[in-house]
């Protein structure tokens, strides 16, 4: 672990720096072969048009998506584990990833076989999704509640069996669907930012500021949960409160990010760790770190998604799965028994 001073300036300097140099060489990166240099180099006024369009219609908000997805996970995930007091911890423990995920299946299979203008719009799968992922996050909840108590084990059995149960259902759409709703169920379970437009972004705001707030309360509460529920609670910390509040934290952050861009995997659990081996467990510093880190790597891979395969789209998910199965592997590797940092 760095000396506070270096984590201080790797926080505050070294990230954000990072995370801008990221953004700005993804506007600039694409299969189209436009710059920003298009925008003021000589030529027709259509050509610097072109590039306006593409730069700032097409690319930029597909970069600020993945940023703010990546954001979003990154800190979702260290609040899981945090919550749960467990390095394999991630947000689809709480059965976000596997409400939206059964939620959109629905919308386009059926969408797709009944014709439903309604179920057929650009809307429809990210409003399903949204719904979803509330919908899981609030049964699982009320489920794992009782007397006021909401017990962290009950929640992640439940969790894992919903998901369970959710993957069987989906299946049972797959089965049912259609090509044409085969595919595009295919490649919203695999994530892509392709469809990223500044009216999504605005409408994802709102739960992002919602989420951003939470994290900001959860900081202390968390390190506090480190040493156990009733150590917390004798240090005066509203324990099931802290609960409730990490669970409705995650579920705004990741639950529409994961409707608007499919699932992706891996970020949530490996960004976490790569930033406790710098910072140690305060969470006053992982939780902003995870934020960081989690935007820089969700961008970058991104980026190789839409360059790799040129002009083609590759699935963020599968580069994510790519990069982030061997960095967690080397993380457990380096563990004792696989548990810690």
């Amino acid at each position: 672990m760095m000396a506070r001073r270096s984590i201080l300036f790797w926080l505050l300097f070294l990230l954000p720096s990072l995370l801008l140099i990221t953004m700005v060489l993804s506007v600039n990166i694409g299969a189209t072969g436009l710059h920003f240099d298009a925008l003021w180099r000589g030529g027709d006024d259509a050509d610097a048009s072109v590039a306006w369009l593409v730069l700032t219609q097409i690319r930029a908000p597909r970069v600020v998506m993945a940023s703010l997805t990546g954001a979003a996970l990154g800190a979702s995930g260290a609040i899981m584990q945090g919550l749960f007091r467990n390095p394999l911890a991630d947000p689809g423990l709480i059965g976000i990833s596997a409400g939206a995920g059964l939620a959109a299946a629905c919308v386009i299979v059926l969408g797709s076989a009944s014709g439903f203008s309604i179920l057929s719009s650009a809307w429809a799968v990210p409003a399903a999704g949204v719904l979803g992922s509330f919908g899981a996050t609030l049964t699982l909840y009320l489920f794992a509640t009782r007397e006021g108590i909401t017990s962290i084990t009950r929640v992640l059995l439940a969790g894992v069996a919903f998901g369970t149960l959710a993957a069987a259902l989906t299946g049972v759409l797959v089965f049912r669907a259609n090509d044409t709703a085969l595919r595009d169920l295919t490649f919203w379970t695999m994530g892509s930012f392709a469809g990223s437009t500044w009216p999504r972004i605005v409408i994802l705001s709102p739960f992002l500021i919602a989420a951003t707030v939470g994290v900001m309360w959860l900081a202390g509460p968390l390190n506090a949960m480190l040493l156990g529920e009733g150590d917390a609670r004798l240090m005066g910390y509203p324990v099931e409160r802290v609960k409730t509040v990490g669970m409705l934290t995650v579920a705004c952050a990741v639950g529409p990010a994961v409707a608007f861009t499919g699932v992706i995997g891996f970020i949530g659990v490996v960004v976490p760790h790569l930033v406790r081996l710098i910072t140690g467990p305060d969470h006053r510093l992982v939780l902003p770190g995870s934020v960081l880190l989690g935007a820089v790597l969700l961008t970058g891979a991104d980026t190789l998604a839409r360059t790799l395969a040129s002009p083609a789209d590759v699935p963020v998910g599968i580069v994510t799965a790519i990069l982030g199965t061997p960095i967690f592997v080397w993380l457990l590797a380096r563990t004792h028994d696989g548990v810690g940092v």
